[in-house]
């Protein structure tokens, strides 16, 4: 009697879990983000930590390596300049190279003076082109897209309705596919949600109370957006764009960059 009375009473635990959980779906929609990042092309500046630990190393492996050919050549260069001094030694004047490890030296540091690199601005920094990859090389940039909530649209992150049926990775990868076509190409980096994200919907949207937002992160591969005007933005300009609340979920899973 007393293990009926328990089962009874699981039994009736699950249902109202279960009816609980149809309540809580039916009230709100699961909606999943994906936050694409382009990664800097060009090495950023190194900050005064990583400049310290530079010289760090560079002092390490001077100590702890062997001399190189060049040093090597460099030691036999004086030695032999020493014998040229002393008339009364006998050395063999075609032997002695002509061209020292100091003259190849002088030769190299001169043609490495007119080495010049290139600008790391490029012509869409120039026009201020956002929608353009080829812009803030040695920063990270984020794609985001205009989302239609309402009556309103807002510049987020592209995001989109969870199916029945699927997985929330999949839905990450079909709306990549959806909002910005299939030659942008991505590389997701885990099954399950970076981020969270959840706002109520205005009131003159029905049935719904809000959406509860699952972010996945990709980093960008090649291709471009077609589907839908969209922009690649910095750190910065990503504070001025995105709704406040919402800016702090997608920075809490972001790397933060030194300069």
């Amino acid at each position: 009697m007393l293990f009926k009375t328990f089962i009874q009473a699981e039994v009736n635990l699950c249902r109202r879990i279960f009816v609980r959980g149809l309540s809580t779906r039916s009230s709100w929609d699961i909606v999943t983000g994906v936050c694409v990042e382009r990664l800097p092309v060009v090495t950023p500046p190194l900050n005064e930590m990583y400049k310290k630990y530079l010289d760090l190393q560079y002092t390490l492996e001077i100590e702890k390596s062997m001399k190189s050919d060049h040093e090597i050549r460099h030691e036999n260069d004086k030695v032999q300049a020493e014998l040229l001094k002393n008339e009364s030694a006998d050395v063999d004047i075609d032997a002695v190279s002509k061209i020292t490890a100091q003259d190849f030296e002088d030769a190299a540091n001169e043609e490495l003076a007119q080495f010049k690199f290139a600008s790391v601005e490029t012509e869409a920094d120039k026009k201020g082109d956002k929608t353009s990859l080829e812009r803030c090389l040695q920063r990270h940039l984020v794609l985001v897209t205009p989302i239609k909530l309402g009556s309103d649209v807002k510049t987020l992150l592209p995001q989109g309705l969870w199916k029945e049926g699927e997985t929330l990775r999949q839905t990450a990868e079909r709306i990549v596919k959806e909002h910005c076509g299939p030659e942008l190409k991505v590389q997701f980096l885990s099954n399950a949600p970076c981020g969270f994200y959840k706002y109520k919907y205005p009131s003159e949207v029905n049935g719904k109370i809000g959406a509860k937002v699952f972010f996945y992160y990709a980093n960008y591969k090649s291709g471009k957006p077609s589907k839908t005007k969209a922009d690649w933005l910095t750190r910065n300009e990503l504070q001025q764009i995105l709704p406040e609340k919402y800016n702090k979920s997608v920075k809490e899973f972001l790397i933060e960059e030194s300069h």
